[in-house]
């Protein structure tokens, strides 16, 4: 007996849900950061969101990957995961270092490229 694995466009797939995903912790970020600037605990939220929202991205990239390779897909996606990986990358490393002029625009761009990828698919 022989399996064989296709992709569908339609429906929910892997490669979506991690991009929906990345998606809302970016929202998530956006909503902790106007909690880090009025509350107690929104410094701990930001921090643990900005954890979560990096995870979400290296995720984005193994589903990225496992659409591309065993599905038979296109490798773009790949490239544009890797790309959000390394705009993620900055991001931490400008918050960490306190950098609001850079972190908050970056914030914007990187919601934004979420939502065309998730358009897109």
């Amino acid at each position: 007996m022989t399996t064989h694995v296709t992709t569908e466009r339609s429906g929910f797939s892997f490669l979506r849900i991690a991009i929906a995903l990345q998606t809302l912790t970016i929202f998530l970020q956006a909503v902790s950061s106007g909690l880090l600037m009025t509350s107690a605990y929104g410094e701990v939220l930001h921090s643990v969101g900005a954890r979560v929202m990096y995870g979400a991205s290296m995720l984005y990239v193994l589903a990225a990957v496992l659409a591309w390779k065993p599905g038979g897909g296109s490798p773009r996606p790949v490239g544009h995961a890797v790309g959000f990986l390394v705009l993620a990358s900055v991001q931490v490393a400008v918050g960490i270092a306190h950098i609001p002029s850079v972190h908050l625009p970056l914030g914007v761009l990187m919601f934004g490229l979420s939502v065309l990828a998730l358009a897109r698919r």
